[in-house]
């Protein structure tokens, strides 16, 4: 087998050094939210944290959702403040230190911390849960209200957002017409990532890590195609299923009429448990090839977290065709295919010739860490403030 070395790291690149800012510094507070699948792994991570301060540091070395973060927050400056608002535990013992009482809701912990920290710009990544009820009851001190949302939200009130923001154009189209307004913006690479990218010792020959629900039924097709390749190829999907597929599998589901919810056999055979975080940036690092799939309700547009997180760990990124962030060209920095045929052909082909595989990885990787860097980001996300 070709041994996969790094590409030359000496590309044309845009200079932005991070201590510069061209905007006024502000004091910014990012929120999220957390995937009930990554609460176990994080309770282990956290255990032994008791005050808010350290529990939010393992939480940000763990790396999740990290792509989303901006670079005040991932560099600790004092600035910027970060919380999880859907995080019970987290929030409360913020609130216990606060002196608050027990019986607070979440929204007024979060409420409180923005007003604690005097916070100017709010961006919050979780507007579906913290939408525009939420944002109506912000202190005076905030000036600025942005909110990312890449997803389709049935009901969703983003009205009382100066932005709402995600790099999917027809998303952004689709929220002008609601009367909101919108910006494009993306995702950042994430430069931790560089310490799991120069590994060569890539066992796992093809990765997948993502949901698998009623919404991924073409998805499915292309899963089913390639773990039929399992007999010849080291093959790894960290499925985190849905509630509906997971009582289909169970012992009482078995028995109902749920056998479209259900995984097929080739892809039970290859299945393991969701992966978050570091543990995901392991995984990748140790992937020739990382395997991507839009959701049935994307459209023709691209441009997902894992194509960030693949990429940023140097493996091949396979994925569906369609419009892609500038950069994320097929057969120059990703591969694409068009069907479940097709995808499952690829991946032969790609292990073949790993030597051009891993040409196209370096390009795509030493292409996200420049073009996509967290201080483009950040120097981005000013200009939208500003």
């Amino acid at each position: 087998m070709t041994r996969c070395v790094e590409g030359n790291r000496n590309v044309t690149q845009l200079h932005f050094r991070a201590d510069v800012r061209q905007f006024l510094i502000m004091r910014l507070f990012q929120n999220s939210g957390i995937n009930p699948s990554y609460l176990p792994a994080l309770r282990r991570k956290t255990h032994g944290a008791s005050t808010f301060k350290a529990q939010i540091e393992s939480f940000l070395m763990d790396r999740y959702g990290a792509v989303h973060y901006l670079e005040p927050v991932l560099n600790r400056e004092k600035n910027a403040f970060v919380t999880n608002g859907d995080d019970e535990l987290l929030q409360r013992t913020w609130a216990r230190e606060q002196g608050m009482s027990p019986k607070a809701s979440l929204e007024d912990i979060l409420l409180a911390q923005i007003e604690a920290h005097r916070t100017e710009v709010f961006y919050n990544l979780d507007p579906m849960r913290y939408g525009s009820h939420f944002v109506r009851k912000l202190p005076g001190c905030v000036r600025r209200k942005i909110a990312w949302r890449a997803a389709p939200s049935p009901g969703a009130d983003f009205s009382a957002y100066d932005l709402v923001v995600c790099n999917f154009p027809g998303m952004l189209k689709s929220y002008e017409q609601h009367g909101w307004k919108s910006a494009y913006f993306t995702p950042g690479h994430d430069p931790v990532m560089d310490e799991y990218a120069g590994n060569n010792d890539r066992p796992i020959d093809v990765l997948f890590v993502g949901g698998y629900s009623r919404h991924h039924s073409g998805r499915a097709m292309v899963l089913e195609a390639v773990a039929k390749l399992r007999s010849r190829y080291r093959i790894e999907f960290h499925l985190n299923r849905s509630r509906f597929t997971r009582l289909a599998e169970s012992i009482p589901g078995r028995f109902a009429p749920l056998g479209k919810y259900r995984r097929p056999k080739e892809i039970r055979a290859v299945s393991r448990e969701p992966v978050f975080g570091r543990d995901l940036y392991a995984l990748i690092s140790k992937s020739k090839i990382v395997l991507n799939g839009s959701i049935d309700m994307a459209g023709e547009e691209r441009g997902n977290m894992r194509c960030f997180e693949a990429m940023g760990c140097r493996a091949l990124m396979v994925s569906d065709v369609g419009k892609y962030p500038t950069g994320m060209q097929s057969d120059l920095t990703i591969k694409t295919y068009n069907d479940a045929e097709e995808a499952a052909a690829m991946i032969k082909t790609s292990l073949d010739d790993y030597e051009r595989s891993c040409q196209i990885a370096a390009q795509g990787y030493n292409m996200v860490r420049t073009a996509y860097s967290k201080s483009i980001q950040w120097i981005e996300f000013q200009k939208l403030v500003n």
